[in-house]
């Protein structure tokens, strides 16, 4: 099966400048994400979706491929990640390459290991799921929050009586934590 790692990073990040090549323990951020990927077996082709010149040669130092690089329009603060995404599918298929499964690996979880790769493609193909994602569980309920109005009232800020529901018996709800899609 032909699977590829995609890790989008682009350069023009407003909350933290650069933070997709920042050093975090001696090594550029996405450099833990290009390592787990290649460590992990799992991919015939790592690569990183960017923008920049600057951190296509910070990549490839690190032994991802950068093919292309990103266009205008989906680098841009309101592109998700899922037309980088396409945008990467497309150039591939314009290079007459194809894969059968495609992994978005976010560089911004540093932790995520090669184990967690291969554990998501384990899932994938034991349930032949169609998609897998990474969760990670809450540590607080939904229900106990809420929007305020510019009154500041709290009068429909909780969703249910919870008054009526213990702590220890509410569901547990999980959260997207964008390590592995």
């Amino acid at each position: 099966m032909a699977n590829l790692a995609i890790i989008p990073a682009r350069s023009g990040s407003k909350g933290i400048k650069d933070k997709n090549i920042k050093e975090l323990a001696g090594k550029p951020l996405m450099a833990y994400t290009i390592k787990a990927a290649l460590s992990s077996g799992m991919f015939d082709e790592v690569m990183v979706s960017t923008d920049s010149e600057r951190y296509a040669e910070v990549a490839r130092t690190y032994g991802a491929s950068v093919p292309f690089l990103r266009s205008e329009k989906t680098s841009s603060d309101t592109a998700s990640s899922w037309d980088a995404v396409r945008e990467v599918i497309e150039g591939y298929q314009a290079l007459g390459k194809e894969f059968e499964t495609f992994c978005l690996l976010q560089p911004t979880s540093p932790l995520r290991n090669a184990e967690d790769i291969r554990g998501a493609y384990r899932l994938h193909e034991e349930k032949k799921a169609l998609t897998v994602i990474s969760v990670h569980e809450i540590n607080y309920s939904p229900m106990l929050c809420g929007t305020l109005p510019e009154s500041l009232s709290m009068d429909s800020f909780f969703t249910e009586d919870l008054s009526k529901t213990r702590r220890q018996v509410r569901e547990t709800y999980y959260w997207l934590n964008g390590a592995i899609f």
